[in-house]
């Protein structure tokens, strides 16, 4: 995979915030070294956060952001400053930019304030430094300032050396499938085709998967549910793992042996994403869903929705089988993500993929504030289905997490 292939889930997101002409899209532009913002001296010209997925040297893939002005003024200005906080929970590192005109001002010290509320890794830079006689700004926190000067070019590469400072560290263990296969295993992937897949492609999560057995030395045979049987019989040896859709989870557990490992794409990724305990706890939740109770379904991508679209159709179907209840869903897709304190009984999120981890954990920050359980499609299926303890059974942290969690 080249770096201009790589998710945009997967890049660090770098959020560049400050008030109206602080010039904030001067400083993008000239980072990416690409017209990606409109520049004028008039004030409020960014309207809407633009991003742009691109490759920054040395931070590697990264998706930047320029935000509006976060002093923006009247009713579109109010709208304007809360698309900006949606977008603070969706960076990995935020930068704040002020000039010679503001310096530390109110609207600084605030943006500053909900940088460290948030535990997001940021940098002060002061633009259009050469209108300064010395570099000399005071914090609130005595931080360090980095001084720039678009008209100079003027600190951008020390810019970019900070920011691949802060950039989140890989770690070190693989959080996918790698430490539960070993080289010459075998693998079985079950892949679904059928109206929900996309054309042409498999979707992230399985690509995910399928890249890492193969990094790891060992071999994955990728089927649908219907060939499944007849590949575990032909194969010579036992599979190490299988790994299924979540959608095809209760014909994939009829048809896969009790002493063959299963689990799913959905839970790995949950893993990978740091999702997967609380979505064990959120899942217990769902035999207490009763008609009335309000449930949140959020969907982060905004694909096409078809007739069998499983949050719209297949989720809610299924938790009627399953408590013979018939609660009120509300739905949100793409960035759209609200958490009110006391509106809802459960969040049932999907799989995340397409968006970051900072976002994510963002909304699990927010439901866990306002007091209400969350869990995930895969997850929440696989606890419906009755087959969501043998799911985890694979997993080396399998005690962690079925300890008192009532999992069946």
């Amino acid at each position: 995979m080249g770096l201009n292939d790589v998710p945009q889930s997967e890049r660090v997101n770098i959020g560049f915030f400050g008030r109206r002409n602080a010039g904030k899209s001067s400083l993008v532009n000239l980072i990416t070294n690409q017209k990606m913002s409109v520049v004028s001296e008039t004030a409020g010209t960014t309207t809407d956060p633009v991003t742009k997925a691109m490759e920054i040297l040395p931070l590697g893939p990264v998706v930047i952001i320029d935000t509006p002005g976060y002093d923006d003024e009247g009713e579109l200005g109010s709208l304007r400053i809360q698309r900006t906080k949606e977008i603070l929970g969706r960076v990995d590192i935020a930068v704040m930019v002020t000039c010679p005109e503001y310096g530390i001002g109110d609207c600084e010290k605030e943006l500053i304030g909900i940088f460290r509320e948030g535990g997001t890794p940021y940098l002060i830079v002061c633009n259009k430094s050469e209108e300064l006689s010395s570099d000399a700004t005071e914090t609130p926190n005595g931080e360090e300032i980095l001084y720039t000067s678009c008209m100079l070019g003027k600190g951008i590469n020390e810019l970019k050396d900070k920011l691949a400072s802060l950039a989140p560290k890989t770690p070190d263990m693989p959080l996918l499938i790698a430490d539960m296969i070993s080289e010459g295993d075998i693998v079985i992937l079950v892949i679904p085709i059928d109206k929900s897949a996309p054309k042409g492609r498999i979707i992230l999560p399985q690509q995910q998967v399928l890249r890492e057995v193969l990094d790891c030395g060992a071999a994955a045979l990728c089927v649908q549910t219907e060939q499944l049987g007849d590949v575990l019989t032909s194969l010579g040896k036992k599979p190490r793992l299988v790994v299924t859709d979540s959608q095809a989870f209760a014909a994939v557990s009829q048809i896969v042996p009790e002493d063959v490992k299963l689990t799913s794409f959905s839970i790995l990724l949950a893993r990978h994403k740091g999702l997967l305990r609380t979505a064990v706890r959120g899942a217990a939740l769902l035999p207490e869903i009763k008609t009335g109770d309000k449930v949140l379904i959020c969907e982060a991508c905004t694909h096409h929705r078809t007739c069998e679209d499983i949050g719209t159709v297949k989720i809610p179907r299924l938790i009627k089988k399953f408590t013979g209840e018939e609660p009120d869903y509300e739905w949100t897709s793409g960035h759209g993500f609200t958490a009110e304190p006391g509106k809802y009984k459960l969040i049932i999120h999907c799989g995340a993929c397409m968006i970051g981890d900072s976002e994510l954990h963002t909304r699990m920050k927010q439901a866990d504030k306002a007091g209400i359980p969350m869990t995930n499609y895969g997850i929440a299926i696989a606890r419906m289905n009755g087959i969501l303890e043998r799911s985890l059974r694979p997993l080396p942290e399998y005690g962690e997490l079925t300890g008192g969690a009532n999992v069946k």
